[in-house]
């Protein structure tokens, strides 16, 4: 019996295309010698995605179409939701905007076969704007520094997992769900394949510009509490430099006979420890509703219905 490989595929407002990434993924996996699943997740589109997904699904048996019953944000709860329904060897994890190319895929293939448990893309290149490239650079370089766990540099969502790690990786239990670190956490032997990643094939991005400043935050959040550690060391700093200003000013009054004078500077070093203490409690705060998101036990996701062949549509 052959194994089977499970492509998922999350999609917002992606009715442009769906439909030609679902012909290039089936030409891609038609050359190897795998049977296929593909998952695609609706994350509750208000264009005609889903009826497009709806004629992909009747005209193939091996796809299912998971809606979501309402928008849950990002694409991680879709990605986790078609981790669980998954039932393949391994998992393909791509976006449905087709910058990720999917003859790639057959590279993540070849990794797996010599031996590998998870194979993830590293954008070598990415086309798009400037600013968003630099942008990209930075963070990557950025959240290596700070998370508590080896991260690969420039690796995005699209990546193939097997099923062990997947079986793993649908055992942890948070809400807040941050895919690319959850994949760097649970180990096993990892590496990355070079890629150039595409514009968007049609259509515009779902993601600001300026909404990527809250994605750096929830990955360094969810796997760096250097954040915390900075603080002590920070009011450390600053207590000591309060203590020589307190010595320096006793001196100039009791030993020089003069009173010190800057009224300026200390209004300035008043500002500053000022802003020091506003952002600690920023960053204690930022923690505090991780907590308080985690506690509540919320789900990630929910399924309003399931298009699948091996029974009817349910709800």
């Amino acid at each position: 019996m052959k194994k089977k490989i499970s492509v998922i595929i999350p999609t917002y407002n992606e009715e442009g295309n769906v439909k030609p990434l679902y012909e290039q993924i089936i030409k891609v996996l038609s050359e190897t010698p795998y049977d296929r699943e593909l998952l695609f997740i609706d994350n509750c589109s208000n264009d005609n995605t889903l009826k497009k997904l709806e004629k992909i699904y009747l005209k193939d048996k091996n796809v299912t179409v998971i809606v979501l019953s309402r928008n849950f944000g990002s694409s991680q709860p879709s990605y986790l939701a078609g981790l669980r329904e998954s039932r393949g060897e391994c998992a393909v994890l791509m976006d449905g905007d087709l910058q990720d190319p999917p003859e790639v895929i057959k590279k993540f293939i070849k990794r797996w076969e010599e031996g590998y448990d998870v194979v993830y893309g590293v954008r070598v290149k990415r086309k798009g704007g400037f600013l968003r490239r630099i942008g990209y650079k930075i963070f990557y370089r950025i959240f290596k520094f700070l998370a508590y766990i080896p991260v690969p540099l420039d690796a995005g969502d699209f990546s193939l997992v097997d099923r062990k790690v997947i079986n793993e990786m649908i055992k942890i239990s948070e809400r807040d769900y941050y895919l690319r670190g959850i994949r760097s956490y649970v180990g096993f032997k990892q590496i990355g394949v070079p890629y150039i990643r595409n514009d968007r094939y049609r259509g515009t991005s779902h993601l600001p510009f300026f909404g990527n400043f809250y994605w750096a935050k929830h990955a360094i959040i969810n796997f760096s509490n250097k954040p915390l550690q900075v603080i002590l060391p920070l009011v450390l700093t600053m207590a000591f430099f309060s203590v020589v200003s307190i010595i320096i000013f006793l001196l100039s009054y009791f030993v020089g006979g003069k009173k010190p004078s800057g009224t300026a500077i200390i209004i300035i070093i008043m500002f500053f420890l000022s802003s020091l203490q506003l952002l600690s409690i920023g960053i204690i705060a930022e923690y505090l509703m991780k907590v308080f998101i985690e506690v509540k036990g919320r789900p990630s996701y929910i399924i309003e219905k399931i298009y699948k062949h091996a029974s009817k549509p349910s709800k």
